[in-house]
């Protein structure tokens, strides 16, 4: 297992195996705080540097380099399983993704692509690169939208404070909705197994938009579908580890410890001991530090990251990062003070 990493914590850990100290990276990790990522996307539009391996393979490492985090997520967008469905992309300046032919009736789902693969190649040849060139150092993160989530974007034709449009169609068409999620599932499983057959040691479904749904919604439009993409992966790659992301939907923490996930990330909204006995350890957990403290100061910093690894407590099964994703305004040097901060404190005493 992992045996060709130097620094394999984050997959130990992910398995609740025995670790030295505390594994840490953050969601968005490779990104616009980073002037180094700023230089390259000044030559380069954001899908131009998914779509290019040499430049997403770049910005992937970046962080490893500079800020020292213990994984390199591979730089890309949720997004690129519609656009590879059918969906035209772009993104709009001040306004983020924005598909012109959303998804609106049942001539539009079944109008979407199958067996998208070979139009999501890029990935996989990115993952490859990263693979190659980290030579070891650290695991490769691959990842995909949930359902429910890339649903919202496909029928919302873009980001959405209040998801109006999707939820409409949940209750008035809830037909409608379950052919799309039911065609997102399979596409979304091989291309999760296409990053893990190009090198990726661990994958992260991310639902962002999960905690938007009402209890008996989230079950049907969001925990099964993910359960059956775990399921999926597992079965052809059962050594390889599973993050599932739901942000708030702290209220399900048991049931996506059932997902047969191997790990459960949480968002800042739920306290990481209080999520521990949630799930009775099934599985590991992964967060959860406010992404806002680091706008703050080294001194907050450190301070908060030792509160939240001793709120962990004792016991192996923690991954460190943020509840969500860095954002564009946190120094660099306030990123690095994080992941120093969790080496510093997140020492572990591993008996022989």
């Amino acid at each position: 297992m992992s045996s060709h990493l130097q620094n394999d914590l984050l997959i130990r850990a992910a398995k609740q195996q025995p670790v030295e100290r505390t594994p840490v990276w953050m969601m968005r990790q490779a990104g616009r705080y980073l002037p180094e990522y700023q230089a390259v996307r000044e030559k380069s539009d954001f899908l131009t540097m998914c779509k290019t391996p040499e430049l997403a393979a770049e910005v992937t490492i970046q962080p490893v380099d500079i800020v020292g985090v213990d994984a390199a997520i591979i730089f890309s967008d949720i997004l690129t399983i519609p656009e590879a469905m059918g969906l035209s992309l772009e993104f709009v300046k001040g306004s983020g993704p924005v598909f012109d032919n959303p998804v609106r009736n049942i001539d539009d789902v079944e109008s979407l692509g199958k067996n998208i693969l070979p139009e999501l190649e890029y990935v996989g040849k990115a993952i490859e690169q990263t693979v190659s060139q980290l030579n070891g150092r650290v695991p490769v993160i691959g990842f995909s939208g949930a359902p429910w989530t890339l649903a919202t974007y496909m029928i919302e034709g873009g980001s959405s404070i209040d998801y109006k449009v999707a939820k409409k169609l949940l209750y008035s068409q809830p037909d409608l909705l379950k052919r799309l999620i039911d065609a997102l599932i399979p596409e979304i499983i091989e291309y999760l197994d296409m990053q893990i057959e190009a090198g990726a040691d661990i994958v992260q479904v991310f639902d962002s938009w999960g905690g938007v749904l009402a209890p008996a919604e989230f079950e049907e439009f969001a925990l099964k579908p993910m359960t059956l993409i775990v399921e999926g992966l597992k079965t052809r790659n059962p050594d390889t580890p599973v993050i599932v992301f739901s942000k708030g939907a702290r209220t399900h923490l048991p049931s996506l410890a059932d997902t047969g996930a191997d790990v459960v990330s949480l968002d800042w909204m739920v306290d990481l001991g209080w999520a521990r006995e949630q799930v009775q350890d099934k599985v590991a957990l992964q967060g959860n530090l406010d992404p806002a403290i680091l706008l703050t100061d080294p001194t907050i910093i450190e301070e908060e990251t030792k509160n939240l690894l001793s709120s962990y407590g004792d016991g192996f099964g923690h991954i460190a990062n943020l509840g969500h994703g860095i954002t564009p305004d946190v120094p660099v040097e306030n990123a690095k003070a994080f992941v120093q901060a969790v080496k510093d404190f997140g020492i572990k005493e591993v008996n022989c």
